[in-house]
């Protein structure tokens, strides 16, 4: 039979429990994931759920939070009002990568990197996938651009012109991508000195030079004058963040 000495021998390192809310969330996110709760199904009420779960509310309402924050579900308020599911989508890769951008402070030079990476994909994916409704969204963001007046308008107009390129991919992770890196671009591309009426001209020339190809459903030059059109801008950008002079090449 064991010693006292022999059993007190015996050491358990320190254990991690999980929150209870986290485990609620885990299992409702799984739940949702797997299918086996479809888009639009109604959660049970709070005050049914810490019935069933033997929760206290508080510990419903963090899991209900952490889901909703993740894009799994929408809170609609109201007598009608309720959780409801919801797939995740562009939307949730966006906010994920640009809380990741603007958490880390990552260096402009690394947003531009990963866009002149993915985004002559998205031209070449554009090229083959596009419908008509996106050439009407190119082309609505391309007179907006035209037509800006001002550095918001410009910038602005500018973002939904490059996701709209992303979109007419049917990708919806490189949708989503875009989507972050186009936010970012667009929060630091604030120098008056750089949005001039030159880079507005020649903008507008390599957006519609690219859009042409797209139409065109030409995968090769969507490829080639994408990678022309960001690699210019990123390096004009990138100038004017270092205080230097603004020199953008034509890309017609």
């Amino acid at each position: 039979m064991p010693t006292g000495d022999a059993r007190s021998a015996i050491r358990l390192s320190p254990m991690e429990v999980p929150k209870a809310s986290d485990v609620l969330a885990n299992e409702l996110r799984e739940r949702i994931l797997s299918g086996e709760y479809p888009e639009g199904t109604p959660l049970p009420p709070e005050r049914e759920l810490v019935v069933q779960t033997r929760m206290s509310r508080t510990t419903v309402r963090e899991a209900l939070r952490i889901l909703e924050v993740q894009g799994l579900i929408r809170i609609k308020a109201g007598r009608a009002g309720g959780a409801f599911v919801q797939k995740p989508g562009e939307e949730s890769v966006a906010s994920s990568l640009e809380l990741l951008i603007r958490g880390r402070q990552l260096r402009l030079a690394s947003v531009h990197e990963t866009r002149e990476a993915i985004e002559p994909s998205c031209a070449r994916l554009a090229a083959g996938h596009r419908t008509s409704g996106d050439l009407d969204r190119l082309e609505t963001a391309n007179e907006a651009i035209a037509a800006s007046s001002d550095l918001e308008g410009f910038l602005r107009a500018n973002v939904d012109w490059h996701i709209a390129v992303a979109t007419a991919s049917h990708n919806e992770i490189l949708t989503g991508i875009m989507m972050a890196l186009s936010r970012a671009i667009y929060t630091t591309t604030n120098n008056e000195g750089f949005i001039n009426d030159e880079v507005r001209d020649i903008t507008v020339r390599a957006h519609r030079s690219v859009t042409r190809a797209i139409r065109e459903r030409d995968a090769e030059a969507a490829i080639r004058r994408m990678t022309r059109h960001v690699h210019s801008y990123a390096a004009a950008a990138l100038e004017v963040d270092d205080r230097t002079t603004v020199s953008v090449p034509d890309q017609t």
